[in-house]
């Protein structure tokens, strides 16, 4: 059997939750031994969505991150409880719901906050990879097959080859992949101030500490975007015929780089 991975696309998720509602569906009220317990209804996301907002009015855009267990090929919890906690051939990472009983300790092993503690039960709880359904025939775990975007994908790990060569890890050794992640942008509005409009058609160009250069245009709105830039200090340019050139510094290296309204005035 091969390593079955995840495959999470930024580019693709529109934060519907599906993944994270259906993961509760599948698991909360119900138990799969001798996978899991069931899951509280609250407390507990073994899949979650996480909202990021960038920028500020006007100039804003969201994006949305997965947030689960990554089934680390050197998971810390089966070195903390081997007898409790065993990795399948598969890849999937399982808490023995039996043998895991009392080890609340787990729940400090994991350093990327992602197994909970079920005080009820007395047990730690994560994402099993919907095990339960994969050996009882299914292809893909409840989340992905509620994702209706294929912004989460899950199989074979040579079958995602391509992809996973472009990704970034979600966890250090996991098998979670994150496609198209989040970079810096540097945006705003050009206008002439003196007939207070927008203007259409202004060249914009922008120079990274790296010597990269990207031009655009403004649009109809007179606003100009760069988006998926590297985090760094930008020289930014802004040229229009008939009005001088404007340049300055914006530094999108800790935040996305929002210059906001700048004003363009005619020539002599």
């Amino acid at each position: 059997m091969g390593r079955k991975v995840f495959i999470f696309d930024y580019a693709r998720c529109n934060g519907c939750h599906n993944c994270q509602i259906s993961c509760k569906d599948e698991h909360c009220g119900q138990k799969w031994l001798p996978y899991a317990e069931e899951q509280p209804m609250t407390g507990q996301f073994w899949c979650k969505i996480d909202e990021t907002i960038h920028g500020s009015v006007p100039k804003v855009n969201i994006t949305y991150a997965i947030k689960m267990c990554g089934h680390c090929a050197d998971c810390p919890l089966v070195e903390a409880a081997p007898d409790a906690v065993y990795r399948r051939d598969d890849g999937l990472v399982i808490i023995d719901p039996e043998k895991a009983k009392g080890r609340e300790d787990l729940v400090n092993a994991c350093p990327y906050g992602v197994v909970y503690w079920n005080e009820e039960l007395e047990l730690a709880q994560k994402c099993t990879g919907c095990a339960h359904l994969l050996d009882d025939g299914w292809d893909v775990p409840r989340c992905v097959d509620a994702c209706a975007t294929g912004g989460l994908r899950f199989g074979d790990e040579e079958d995602f080859a391509e992809e996973i060569a472009k990704a970034d890890l979600l966890m250090p050794g996991g098998s979670v992949y994150m496609l198209n992640t989040p970079k810096r942008w540097v945006a705003g509005e050009v206008y002439d101030e003196e007939e207070d409009e927008v203007l259409i058609g202004a060249t914009i160009t922008i120079q990274g500490e790296d010597g990269v250069v990207l031009k655009t245009k403004s649009d109809e709105f007179g606003d100009f975007w760069f988006k998926q830039v590297d985090a760094q200090q930008y020289t930014i340019w802004l040229e229009a015929e008939g009005y001088l050139t404007r340049s300055f510094t914006v530094d999108a290296t800790e935040k996305d780089g929002h210059v906001g309204s700048i004003a363009l005035y005619k020539e002599d």
